[in-house]
């Protein structure tokens, strides 16, 4: 038996896996110290099928700018869905923003020390809930996040999907029976341990896990079929373009997305659906009226559920002074005046990764901002801290690109001017 493990005999799986915690478990973690119920909640937000290094610098600029409850939900939206950008899921920021206002208005800004109203919180699920009052409060409840659901699998050998309600029964109740009476809070971080640096998906470390000695799957040489697989579907394929409109001081025209699909709620350079019209698009979405100039070559972008073939297309806006006129009353729209030392404007507004990394590359624009992260869409089902890899977000040229003979700039008097103004 390998020296780091403890030896089983009839000690208990929770004290087994508190033992091995105490030596091996990752216990210096930003959140842990100190160990509140806004820095759980928030680290248990943004670990949501995301991995813990990735996490940790977006955590720490959190609460460097919002260190509570009520300092988040006094923030402007925009401002929020800014420190976010590149962390994908969008839908989880605006979540944590509607999250932190209930808590402000509801509960004096302070966590419940309550299941179902912490569960009733925006964003958050049953297993989030759990894990956050477990981490915060000590609360006897049992979680069950990706990490979680792969070692019960294992060590009870569940077959099926976990994704089913079938086999997601069968494992909570093992969760909650597997519950010690004491240390619930460590308790809980070393199950997602042992998921995310042992119990791996593959290649897991079998000779050092502290429960091994009765791990079903281990003992039976069966560790690889367990959990079994989310049945395989094809990733549905999409093609869009992306509308580069520039006017005559510089400026690029901005939109704020609806706030759900891609990107939702993030400011964005406006998006045509394949075989939708770039011209009616910004005349009806935005008043302008604009004239193509270039296609660029296409890009690539991945999410989890399909992947978006992104044609940029650069145009000119034309005047129109009836229609000029009512630019700036559209609350959801923005010009910005883009130069090369406009990295921190975009890294302030919030843009998707894949089209800050467009922009940045278009106007050679240095950012300190992430071009390329995970970017899912939609929204997943919540579930507590995983170190679980997501499938990376992946911004790559297509290998069907096209590109039209540039036409002159229409010299017509250019549209509205641009501003470096804060988003509404």
């Amino acid at each position: 038996m390998s020296g780091d493990k403890p030896a089983a005999g009839e000690r208990p799986f929770a004290d087994r896996l508190l033992a091995w915690f105490d030596i091996h478990g990752r216990n210096q973690l930003p959140w842990q110290s100190p160990r509140s119920a806004y820095r759980v909640w928030l680290s248990e937000v943004m670990l949501q099928q995301t991995q813990v290094a990735t996490v940790i610098p977006y955590f720490e600029r959190f609460v460097a700018r919002f260190p509570d409850f009520n300092s988040l939900a006094a923030a402007d939206i925009d401002e929020v869905l800014a420190l976010w950008a590149g962390l994908g899921y969008y839908a989880r920021g605006r979540n944590l923003h509607a999250a932190a206002r209930q808590v402000a208005s509801l509960y004096r800004g302070e966590m419940p020390n309550d299941l179902e109203a912490v569960q009733a919180l925006p964003g958050v699920g049953r297993s989030t809930a759990a894990a956050i009052l477990a981490q915060a409060f000590g609360a006897r409840h049992a979680i069950l996040d990706g990490n979680v659901k792969r070692v019960l699998a294992r060590h009870a050998a569940i077959a099926g999907w976990p994704g089913t309600p079938k086999v997601a029964e069968r494992l909570w109740a093992i969760s909650e029976r597997l519950l010690p009476q004491t240390r619930l809070a460590d308790y809980t971080q070393a199950i997602m341990d042992l998921g995310a640096t042992l119990c791996t998906a593959r290649a897991p470390a079998c000779a050092r896990c502290p429960v091994a000695d009765d791990c079903l799957a281990y003992r039976a040489g069966r560790v690889a079929e367990f959990p079994s697989p989310k049945p395989a579907r094809a990733r549905p394929y999409r093609r869009a373009t992306l509308l580069l409109v520039e006017n005559g001081q510089g400026a690029i025209l901005l939109e704020r997305r609806p706030p759900t699909g891609i990107w939702g709620g993030l400011w964005s350079l406006p998006v045509a659906a394949e075989g939708e019209s770039a011209d009616q698009l910004l005349r009806q979405r935005h008043g302008v009226r604009i004239e193509p100039l270039d296609t660029l070559p296409a890009f690539r972008h991945a999410f989890t559920h399909f992947e978006l073939e992104l044609t940029p297309l650069v145009c000119a806006v034309i005047d129109d002074d009836a229609v000029a006129g009512e630019v700036h009353e559209r609350p959801d729209q923005r010009w910005l005046t883009i130069s090369a030392r406009s990295g921190d404007a975009l890294a302030g507004i919030g843009l998707p990764a894949p089209v800050l990394g467009f922009l940045s590359r278009r106007y050679a624009i240095p950012t300190s901002a992430p071009t390329s992260a995970t970017d899912p869409c939609p929204a997943p089902s919540t579930a507590s801290s995983s170190g679980k890899k997501p499938k990376a977000s992946r911004v790559r040229p297509s290998p069907a690109t096209s590109a039209s003979a540039s036409t002159s700039r229409s010299r017509k008097k250019p549209g509205p001017t641009g501003s470096r103004t804060r988003p509404g």
